[in-house]
Order: C-alpha cells, then structure tokens, then sequence
C-alpha cells in the first residue's frame, strides 16, 4: 500500500466553481477526499458530487481555523492534507507523496507557485512555504478566524517535494469580494486585542502597496501586479479601519453600560 492511501485530501469550499474540477482531477489517486462545503450556489457542489471518491459535506463556516478543524473529522485517515479550493497538486508533488514515508513526529510544508488567472505571479507572490500535510490524532489548526494555521511546536517541519498550483483569482471581482471578506475576519478576531487608529489605517495601506509594488518589485509583474499591490492596500486599510471602529463601539457600549448601572 503506497503512502498516498493513507492520507485524506480535506477541503472547505464555497462557490469555486472555476477552479473545483481542476483541483479533483488532481486528487484522482487518493481514496478520500472531503469537500467541506459552506452554503455553494454555483454548481460546486455538483461537481464534487460527480467524484467518487469525494465526501461532499454541507456545514457552517465559522472562521477558518475552526471550519478547517472541523471538516477533518470527516476524512477517515488521520493523516489530512489541507488544500484551498483553488489550489492544484502538480504531477510531481503526487508522485513525492506516493513516496514519502510518512512520521508521526512531523509535520510537512507544501511549495505553492501563485497564479493570477492563468498567468505565474513571481514578484508580489512568489512562492509560498505553508505547512499543509499533518497526522490530526498529533495536532491540528489552531482557532485563527483569518491567516489560520497549523500547530507545528514540537514537531519536525518536512518539505514536501514538487509543486501546488494556486490559482485564488480570476477577475477582479474576486479581490474586491475577497479583502471585504479578510478584512471582517481579521477585525472580529483582533477585537479588543489589538489597538487601531485610521492613521494606523492609513499608513498600513500605504505601506502594503509600496512593500508589493516597489520593494517586492510587483511593476514587474504588469497589470496583475499593480492590481495585487492595490488590493493589498485595501485589504490593510479597511482591517484597521473596521478593527478601529469595533473598538470604538464596544468601548461606547461599555460606557453605556455603566452609566446604566450608575443610576
């Protein structure tokens, strides 16, 4: 028995559609894959559905650490490999997993190239090193509502070989529904943790795109990265201003409360 039959694929989903059947086409050799789906109206559910070995479950999202953590229950090896919706295990990367001799005592990163469209962005990405493949009776994603990640103290970081293919958007809609959706996420998370300020704000989003564009030289890239450096600015800019205005409305209902209280 190679490797690979012991590992559950376990992805959340909801509306991807363009990317969905490219990502299960890739996981043909694995007996397990969990589609965690999140309330779809596109048609990505019938297109897991059309997988046999797919489990197509339907459940709430309730932040990212959390859905991730609970959509593994449902995969029946405890060795789970965590992918995005929009991301496509290259040829090689399978073969190293049909390889690998798995150890309880690890964890193992993934290399994932970035796509914007069909086109490889390699300034403003590049390639990402993210800790993916981990034995869930071992550890598991921490509670993160955003920028969730696995817990890797006391244990070996393994990269694993070859490539993932991320492909997280395909027009620019996408970005626009995305740093709404990222920027809420991080505000309700940082809510009484962390302080903010609109010049805070401000100098975030600024910083964001100078670091993309110029520094990471994202020019380089042409229009994807200066719609990359832009979209990084909104999305540093608008998490501070809504983490900023939650703190001002909890520390107004607060007041509220003791004025209440001292009548």
């Amino acid at each position: 028995m190679t490797n690979i039959e012991h590992i559950s694929c376990v992805i959340i989903v909801k509306n991807a559609k363009e990317t969905m059947a490219n990502v299960l086409d890739a996981l043909c050799y694995f007996d397990d894959v969990v589609v965690y789906d999140n309330g779809s109206d596109d048609g990505t559910q019938e297109i897991a559905a059309a997988y046999s070995n797919v489990n197509l479950v339907n459940g709430p999202f309730l932040g990212f650490g959390e859905t991730k953590q609970r959509a593994a229950t449902y995969a029946k090896h405890d060795w789970v490999l965590s992918l995005d919706a929009d991301e496509v295990l290259a040829d090689d990367f399978v073969q190293g997993l049909m390889s690998l001799k798995l150890n309880d005592q690890n964890v193992y990163s993934i290399t994932r190239s970035n796509f914007y469209k069909d086109r490889e962005v390699k300034h403003c990405w590049g390639k990402d090193i993210i800790v993916r493949l981990y034995n869930r009776s071992q550890t598991d994603f921490n509670s993160s509502k955003v920028h969730e990640l696995i817990v890797t103290d006391g244990f070996k970081i393994e990269a694993l070989q070859g490539v993932v293919r991320h492909y997280p958007y395909q027009n620019i809609s996408q970005f626009i529904i995305k740093l709404d959706k990222y920027s809420s996420l991080f505000a309700e998370d940082k809510q009484g943790i962390k302080r903010s300020s609109p010049l805070k704000a401000f100098l975030n989003g600024g910083f964001s795109f100078f670091k993309t564009y110029l520094l990471k030289r994202g020019f380089m890239d042409g229009s994807a990265g200066l719609i990359i450096a832009f979209s990084h600015m909104a999305t540093n800019f608008y998490k501070y201003m809504k983490l900023y205005e939650l703190n001002k409305l909890a520390a107004s209902d607060r007041s509220n409360k003791e004025e209440s209280h001292d009548r």
